[in-house]
């Protein structure tokens, strides 16, 4: 089983991961269900994405509230994950963004479909919410657990959500998967925009789709790009902080001979 450890570096490494690939970028959020408590999941405190370490993710309960008590900021929409969780049994990794790539298909309300082998992440028919419809006006943020809910509801079995005049929501069953899936999408949504451009459309057909999901979901699939991915964010610069590591050069081994003369000078005074 995952450790700990492990999770709070997958949800950061993650939410580094679709920073670099410009998924997000100051705002929006990663998360990743407790691998063996269901009812649990960890997310970031409230932080831009690029800079996410492991020790500023949080444990939360599926109503958005955290295990421990703590005085650091919150996402506002974190009921989004928790709503998403206690829907989705078989998810396991969420995200929450307002890619360039897929703004245009919020705003314009056109259908955002699959047109490339690997944009099959995005199933055959991607839903879209309107806040409005069950809220009437708001700021367009999901910060009550019955708005998470209605979007949990919008999202069904689909592997991700439309949101009108806001973002996405991706969900995985490995955050790897997620990771996956929120990039494809948006590729495929670069690719559908500019062959809309050139004047005409051909999306997938149903069988297509079909298959190349099934070929997407493999493990090595999502093993290939995660490394790729995370080569990617480490020449860039935004891989996670490494542990500090033990003075080197002429510090250590001045305490070294410190250390050796203290021993020596103990031992001699025991003989005494």
């Amino acid at each position: 089983m995952v450790s700990i450890d492990e999770v709070r570096s997958q949800v950061a490494l993650g939410n580094r991961i679709l920073a670099n690939e410009r998924v997000l970028d100051a705002f929006g959020h990663v998360s990743m269900r407790h691998p063996a408590d269901p009812n649990r999941y960890f997310l970031s405190r409230s932080r831009a994405p690029e800079l996410v370490e492991p020790a500023d993710v949080l444990e939360y309960d599926l109503d958005s509230n955290p295990v421990k008590v703590t005085d650091q900021r919150l996402y506002a929409e974190r009921v989004i994950h928790g709503e998403m969780y206690k829907a989705r049994p078989d998810v396991m990794a969420v995200v929450h963004h307002h890619a360039p790539a897929v703004m245009p298909f919020c705003i314009s309300g056109v259908e955002l479909l699959p047109v490339m082998h690997l944009g099959a992440v995005i199933g055959p028919k991607v839903p879209m919410w309107d806040q409005y419809d069950e809220f009437g006006d708001t700021n367009l943020l999901l910060v009550k657990p019955e708005e998470g809910a209605s979007l949990a509801r919008a999202l069904g079995q689909a592997p991700l959500v439309l949101m009108k005049g806001h973002g996405a929501t991706v969900v995985g069953s490995t955050i790897q998967e997620l990771v996956f899936r929120a990039i494809y999408s948006c590729r495929n949504a670069e690719y559908q925009f500019a062959a809309h451009m050139l004047g005409k459309v051909m999306p997938l057909r149903p069988g297509e789709v079909e298959k190349s999901a099934q070929i997407n979901a493999m493990p090595t699939s999502s093993f290939r790009t995660w490394e790729y991915w995370s080569v990617r964010l480490e020449k860039s610069g935004g891989g996670l902080p490494r542990r500090a590591k033990k003075p080197v050069g002429r510090s250590a081994k001045r305490a070294s001979v410190i250390r050796t003369t203290a021993k020596k000078t103990k031992a001699k005074g025991r003989k005494r």
